[in-house]
């Protein structure tokens, strides 16, 4: 992410975040009416210091079932206290408390049942309450905040790609023909190959337009849906963009040439071996929204180098997204452990 372009401008402020557990919070939003009863337990969980698949293999242990059998709607950082919902299936005459779980690092908020198992991606977002230290120019921040309400590059972050960028290094010999047979693995390069090029055009969209409607023809993604039209700019599609009822958008790239503006065609024409690539994986085209607009941005200072920023995000984004856009920030966990993974929220 160093190289893509600031709507705003570089901030001027450097700031570390995750220099503890506590620094780095996370609740998951979970909009489902359970039924309270059904073959499944919902567990909602906070977790310390552990990754998320820890979590469901505990869970699996306890309930003496395969970790596959576990399902939850997001992962979430290893690196803070998050809350986040697991479910797991239990036959109904079969009683489990999974309150014994409780420790340090685990803690069972509640547990309700339900008529089906929880899905990847069920959950509506997540709150972040996020304390950065060490803030070298707080004022900067600051008078950055305004803005940043108005919405920032809706960038995918750093995590997708791996570590080092590892993940776009397997999709390149990927895609000059060496064999990924690890059909999972294989899916996550795919995505970090499609994340990078849909930053590379928000980055040059950024710079030579920044995020507002200046094309006379814009593919426009419908507000809560993956479902998106091309149309040229009329009064009618002005209103509904400010009311919120569709969004710009910018390409997800695969097979096809529906869904790609001249312009975007043209910015992706020095990627062509990885478009290509990914139309022959059988990736289709689609689109996400090219600004992420936080919720409920809140800053509070508790002294002249710390402060906590509280927001909340749509699901499938990056709360890194949002902050480098205030700050230069530095993820003080991998002092711990350079090795280990910032998961997409």
């Amino acid at each position: 992410m160093k190289t893509l372009n600031y709507l705003y401008g570089k901030p001027l402020s450097d700031g570390d975040y995750k220099s503890q557990p506590e620094d780095f919070r996370v609740e998951e939003i979970l909009d489902i009416p359970f039924t309270g009863e059904g073959e499944h337990v919902c567990l909602q969980i906070i977790k310390k210091g552990e990754n998320t698949a820890f979590v469901a293999k505990k869970l699996a242990e306890f309930a003496q079932i395969s970790p596959r059998d576990v399902s939850y709607a997001g992962i979430k950082d290893r690196h803070g206290v998050c809350t986040q919902w697991f479910s797991v299936p239990v036959p109904i005459k079969k009683l489990i408390d999974f309150s014994a779980l409780n420790s340090d690092s685990i803690f069972v908020v509640q547990q309700i049942r339900h008529n089906r198992k929880l899905k990847t991606g069920c959950h509506k977002g997540n709150r972040f309450a996020i304390t950065l230290r060490n803030v070298t120019a707080p004022l900067d921040i600051l008078s950055r905040i305004n803005a940043v309400r108005q919405g920032v590059p809706n960038y995918f972050g750093e995590q997708r790609f791996g570590h080092d960028g590892h993940n776009l290094a397997m999709a390149d010999r990927l895609f000059d023909g060496e064999k990924i047979r690890d059909k999972k693995l294989r899916g996550l390069v795919l995505s970090a190959a499609r994340s990078h090029l849909f930053n590379e055009v928000v980055s040059r969209r950024v710079a030579e337009h920044g995020l507002a409607t200046t094309w006379h023809r814009e593919i426009f993604l419908l507000s809560g849906s993956n479902a998106f039209f091309d149309s040229e700019i009329d009064c009618e599609l002005i209103e509904r963009l400010l009311n919120g009822d569709i969004l710009l958008s910018a390409p997800l790239v695969g097979k096809g040439e529906k869904g790609l503006l001249p312009q975007e065609r043209e910015w992706l024409a020095p990627f062509a071996k990885w478009h290509e690539g990914l139309a022959e994986f059988g990736m289709k085209n689609e689109r996400r929204a090219l600004r992420l607009i936080p919720e409920a941005l809140k800053v509070s200072m508790a002294d002249d180098s710390t402060l906590t920023l509280e927001f909340s995000l749509p699901k499938g984004t990056f709360a890194t997204a949002l902050l480098r856009e205030l700050v230069n920030h530095k993820d003080a966990s991998k002092k711990f452990n350079k090795h280990e993974e910032s998961i997409q929220q």
